[in-house]
């Protein structure tokens, strides 16, 4: 076939061999080639579509090398002046040349029949059989398609026009019809016919057990329903109706002891409950409310060990030492034997972190044979987290007070408030305030939980509060607390500790022999803990066993090369040796215990300024200003043509406080006289501008740190030569305290 065809682009769609499709052309080029065609080509046109649909201009080298001859069957000009064109593919063919008319600018080509291979007729009509079968299956399975399809496809003889047929009405993309008509031989489309058609029945299978499942849940829905219904109608009949609910709420109301006024409004609220709807958001608010408040402990009590011997058994089997939290609770259990209704004790244990005071407070209460419940209030500052909110809010509940009583099941707990110096006064409430109705034995027998709404006697409740600094805690609270100081634990302490307790309780937990000697606790605690309490120590411990029972399996016995090999990161307290004039060692209090630090002061020619460096507050520089006065006024010393630069170690950490005054003094004479202080003194006191040494808070974490640092004499305020009386043996056989309450005491000491 040699004469020339004109070419006729289709974007997006593709013809096939025996497919008939209608186009409406609007394109006055498109109907121009048209007319050519049925005027010069018998009505014949060649149908190509190009694999980039999105170039509207194609150039001839792009286009295909293969198209579909089809066979204008109509043409009719319709009203909006667009031409409609059924056309119907005939012959699949070979491009050999395009040709472009210059005058018309009409495409042409020269086009070849392509000749089919030849297969054997087994092959064939085994194939004609697989794609018969599997069209079934497809037709069966897909509503949207006739079943005449497949009349038509059983008059086809050749496996050629069969494939065409079947690829015309499926539903692939066009890129996979171009496909089916670029490939010229019959079987490759039949075998990618098979393979297309297993997966659309696929495809048609999932289809239907989705419309299944839904139709499943429909009826389930449905189903559910209906037995709903019916389930009420049943309830009628055997009277398991509402008023029989309401009937069980008011036996449970008949049987608490409560007052009149509470009882009348519960009774109210049963009966706005009787005659609410089931479907009103507010029936569920009111069921919430009684099944609430119908089941707290009322009159329930836990039944309290009063047996002191067994009582003080179980706290000293737990904790080491804390004898006078113990007394504490040996002296509550003898006095309730005595009085039942006494009240229980509000206590607070102050000291710091890991000394013992939230593992003590549930012993306490698993000696006394009360639930334990602990209640967090650190960065607390909404007052609704403890006295709830109102029932009406939505996702209302009660406050933290009365959930623990709720949980605990009975109306004498024990009721840990943990971190009560952490609690935080900002607009949105001051929980200090709500916390102290909540602990004031008068007020806390009529607690009104905005909840509840009805008044609970929480006067039962011991409350234990905990505390790092005192200074932190309400004013508003400390006054009605117990204080009760837990001070850290000296290194003997700390070694009995975890001899008797940590270690044991670690071989216990790991079932493990290992021994853990004196020795090897104290140089553990003296080089890898630095803390007054024994948490890291407990973690340090866990750690050196672990790793010893796993990578040391014959070992019976832990060495100090063990602590060495497993424990690499020693703990250091960097102080330097004192060298040189102006240098002194000053005694400090922190949150974490007491600690040992230098004051170092250096002077030259300059106008009288005084510079402060290393993290010092504004108390501390205000000491400072102090000190500076009183040596002025009372040594003769003319600071006007120096300055003084004052530096307190360790510039990471703030400092303020008075008590480094004296101090301060020290360096600064020192600095004056040219004299050196030894390193194996160190002070402690308030120096006030007459040279009196004023007292000062935490002496014994103070004289506990310099004793471990291996200093030998303290200066301390003699206003707390109370506090020096009450330390222990231990501590005092280690140490040269010296009182005084004159700066003038001191300079006659060292610089006389």
């Amino acid at each position: 076939m040699n004469n020339l065809l004109p070419v006729f682009i289709l974007n997006e769609l593709v013809i096939l061999p025996n497919q008939e499709i209608k186009i409406d052309l609007s394109n006055e080029h498109s109907k121009k080639i048209i007319k050519l065609s049925c005027k010069n080509n018998e009505n014949k046109i060649l149908v190509i579509a190009p694999k980039n649909s999105l170039e509207s201009d194609p150039s001839i080298e792009d286009l295909p090398k293969v198209g579909v001859i089809a066979l204008i069957k109509s043409k009719v000009e319709l009203p909006n002046n667009n031409l409609r064109v059924i056309l119907k593919g005939e012959n699949r063919v070979s491009i050999q040349k395009y040709f472009q008319n210059k005058n018309t600018n009409i495409l042409k080509c020269m086009v070849d029949v392509i000749d089919l291979p030849v297969f054997s007729k087994a092959n064939e009509t085994a194939i004609k059989r697989k794609l018969t079968q599997l069209l079934k299956e497809y037709i069966t399975l897909n509503k949207n398609v006739s079943n005449s399809i497949l009349k038509n496809i059983n008059e086809l003889k050749t496996l050629d026009y069969l494939t065409d047929i079947i690829a015309s009405f499926l539903p692939f993309s066009f890129n996979k019809k171009l496909l089916y008509m670029e490939t010229i031989n019959p079987l490759n489309r039949a075998n990618d016919l098979i393979n297309d058609l297993n997966e659309e029945i696929n495809i048609c299978n999932i289809d239907r057990e989705l419309d299944e499942h839904l139709q499943e849940n429909i009826e389930n829905g449905q189903r559910e329903y209906i037995l709903k219904e019916k389930l009420k109608e049943i309830n009628k009949e055997l009277g398991n109706t509402k008023e029989s609910e309401i009937s069980l709420l008011r036996e449970k109301l008949a049987k608490l002891e409560i007052d009149e006024k509470t009882r009348y409004k519960l009774n109210n609220e049963i009966d706005k409950y009787s005659v609410c709807s089931d479907y009103s958001p507010e029936s569920s608010v009111i069921k919430n409310y009684l099944d609430t408040i119908l089941n707290l402990p009322w009159n329930k009590s836990s039944e309290v060990c009063l047996n002191t011997s067994k009582v003080s058994t179980i706290l000293n089997e737990s904790h080491y030492g804390l004898k006078e939290v113990k007394n504490r609770i040996i002296e509550y259990v003898y006095l309730l034997k005595k009085n039942p209704n006494i009240s229980s004790p509000i206590i607070c244990l102050l000291g710091m972190p890991g000394v013992g005071k939230t593992s003590i407070a549930s012993s306490i209460a698993k000696a006394l044979n009360r639930p334990f419940y602990k209640i967090s209030v650190g960065g607390l500052n909404d007052s609704t987290e403890l006295i709830g909110s109102r029932k009406t809010y939505l996702g209302s509940s009660p406050g933290k007070i009365m959930q623990a009583i709720i949980k605990c099941k009975v109306n004498n707990p024990v009721i840990l408030i943990d971190e009560v110096d952490k609690m935080v006064k900002d607009y949105k409430g001051d929980p200090a305030s709500t916390l102290l109705e909540i602990l004031d034995d008068v007020q806390n027998k009529y607690f009104v939980d905005n909840y509840i709404e009805e008044p609970f006697d929480l006067s039962k409740v011991m409350f234990i509060l905990t505390a790092n600094n005192e200074e932190g805690i309400p004013l508003t609270l400390l006054d009605r607390l117990e204080i009760i100081k837990m001070d850290g634990y000296l290194v003997s302490q700390k070694i009995d500790i975890a001899k008797n307790y940590l270690v044991k309780n670690i071989l216990k937990e790991y079932n493990s022999d290992l021994r853990v000697s004196k020795e090897v606790l104290e140089y553990v605690i003296l080089n890898y803990t630095k803390e007054p309490g024994v948490r890291e120590l407990k973690r340090v411990l866990d750690r050196l066993i672990r790793k010893v029972m796993v990578y040391e399996k014959d070992v019976k016995n832990i060495t100090i090369l063990h602590v060495n090999k497993y424990l690499e990161n020693k703990e250091y307290n960097y102080l330097p040796e004192v060298t040189s004039c102006g240098i002194v060692n000053c005694l400090a209090y922190t949150t974490m215990g007491g600690k040992l630090s230098h004051i170092e002061v250096a002077k030259y020619k300059g106008t009288g300024k005084i510079i402060i460096t290393g993290g010092a507050q504004e108390v501390l520089k205000e000491s400072v200003q102090v000190v500076i006065s009183y040596l002025i006024s009372n040594y003769n010393i003319d600071l006007k043509s120096q300055d003084i630069h004052i530096h307190f170690m360790e510039t990471a950490l703030k400092k303020d406080g008075p008590s480094a005054g004296v101090s301060i003094a020290v360096a600064l004479l020192s600095l004056i006289n040219k004299k050196k202080i030894p390193s194996s003194i160190a002070f402690t006191g308030e120096l006030s501008l007459k040279g009196d040494i004023l007292p000062i808070g935490g002496l014994k974490e103070k004289i506990t740190s310099a004793v471990e640092m291996g200093i030998n004499k303290i200066y301390v305020p003699s206003a707390n030569s109370g506090e020096v009386q009450n330390l222990m043996s231990e501590i005092l056989d280690n140490i040269e305290i010296i009182m005084v309450n004159n700066f003038s005491q001191i300079y006659d000491g060292l610089f006389k």
